[in-house]
């Protein structure tokens, strides 16, 4: 059962809020004045406090009230403080939403009013203790991170957790590692963490992307060739592999590699003996491969375009790197991390986590760049980000900022109840309150 702190000097005031929340299940803490509530809020577990604006009899000023919430503010800053005024003090009040009160209600109050912002409040505070936990998670990332390299890659979801585990694991062995999921991922960030965290972290970390080359380029690119051996090749050229001797190397992409280097490859990674092209003289290397691919192996396999034996040999052990849209719980952290200390509306919040992402984490990076440079301030809203032209599925349609008639409907819908109003409108309880002091509606 939850408790409420309610604060008043006026005894027939704390016996009928008392009363009040008795009957609809919460359990009542009562304190005549500042120096109780503050211990009350320092011993006990308080989860909302009612509290009046004066305590003094015949003082209006509200100036009282002021000093006891920043006081319960500094004990708990996450407190949610619903402020019971005269009309007398409410300007003071208003001054206390915009500093994070979390809302207000005129003497003589209505009991519905009151218990709807009440659930209101507690449900957000539940919401907070899930980003608290979120927190707590982010903390637990950042000592992982002293502990071992995780490379910058950003997270916040389960399934990437398991994932960094298993490399994590894996890092520690010299088995082959077959990396799989769709562009735009984070396969590369994955095979860093693993050669990051091996026995072979300073030695060389060679990375080729055999989709970004011509074929006819890819065996040298990887083998070597000697003077001579193709068009255009003029002096003696060192392959990844030989470049990667003693340490690991990484093939992304590997799916596009053609049938005649996958012989190759596959004798490397039997023997650790290849040949330049050109040449005749046996080299011999050890090498820790890890290989990628957003390609179907098995399909290929099936269509005679990838060999099955090269396959088993790559595909030791396989991490499957879910797309973003399958991991939603990463989409905050990254664009936290993308866009610093830029602040997004509850609607945009919406948008970004229905949204696709058919181009994963490279798209939601692409699209975080463009609103850092055509909306360098203010907060973001959906539209900033034009998912609706960035995919094949478009985000929900927002609409521009309420005004003032959309606003009072707001209000008469929900009894003016200033929580469930911003909610509804997709605003901060604080944006709310300077659009109402704006059209005058309060």
């Amino acid at each position: 059962m939850e408790k409420i702190l309610i604060v008043d000097d006026n005894q027939a005031v704390l016996n009928a809020l008392s009363l009040l929340l008795e009957i609809h299940g919460y359990q009542p803490v009562l304190a005549s004045g500042p120096a109780e509530a503050v211990k009350a809020v320092m011993y006990q577990r308080i989860a909302l406090v009612i509290q009046d604006m004066n305590f003094t009899a015949d003082t209006t000023s509200g100036e009282e009230g002021k000093a006891l919430f920043y006081q319960l503010r500094e004990i708990n800053p996450n407190l949610p403080i619903i402020l019971i005024t005269a009309w007398t003090e409410l300007e003071a009040a208003v001054s206390l939403v915009k500093d994070g009160a979390a809302d207000y209600l005129a003497k003589p109050w209505d009991d519905a009013k009151l218990l709807t912002s009440i659930a209101n409040l507690l449900q957000l505070g539940s919401a907070l203790e899930e980003n608290q936990r979120f927190r707590q998670i982010q903390r637990q990332q950042q000592a992982e991170l002293n502990k071992n390299n995780l490379c910058g890659l950003v997270y916040g979801s389960h399934a990437m957790q398991r994932l960094v585990d298993m490399a994590l694991q894996l890092a520690k062995s010299d088995v082959s590692v077959l990396i799989t999921g769709p562009n735009g991922a984070g396969k590369d960030r994955i095979a860093g963490i693993i050669q990051a965290n091996s026995p072979l972290k300073d030695k060389a970390f060679i990375k080729v992307n055999a989709g970004a080359l011509p074929k006819e380029l890819i065996e040298a690119e990887l083998f070597g060739a000697e003077a001579g051996a193709y068009t255009g090749n003029n002096a003696r050229r060192v392959g990844r592999f030989e470049a990667a001797d003693g340490g690991t190397l990484f093939l992304d992409e590997i799916g596009n590699l053609p049938l005649s280097g996958q012989i190759k490859l596959l004798r490397v990674l039997q023997t650790g003996e290849f040949e330049r092209l050109g040449s005749t003289a046996t080299q011999k290397v050890k090498v820790r491969v890890i290989s990628a691919t957003n390609a179907d192996l098995q399909q290929d396999i099936q269509a005679g375009r990838f060999r099955e034996d090269l396959y088993y040999r790559l595909n030791v052990v396989e991490l499957s790197l879910p797309p973003l849209g399958q991991r939603r719980d990463d989409i905050l952290p990254l664009i936290q991390h993308f866009l610093p200390g830029r602040e997004w509306s509850l609607s945009a919040e919406r948008a970004l986590l229905a949204y696709s992402w058919p181009g994963n984490v490279r798209e939601l990076e692409n699209a975080c760049k463009r609103v850092s440079v055509l909306f360098p301030e203010g907060i973001l809203e959906a539209e900033h980000f034009a998912l609706q032209d960035r995919g094949s599925q478009p985000a929900p349609q927002t609409s521009a900022e309420p005004g003032p008639e959309e606003i009072q409907q707001a209000m008469d819908k929900h009894q003016g109840v200033v929580a469930k109003v911003a909610r509804e409108l997709g605003m901060s309880r604080q944006a709310l309150y300077r659009r109402l002091e704006k059209y005058g509606l309060i």
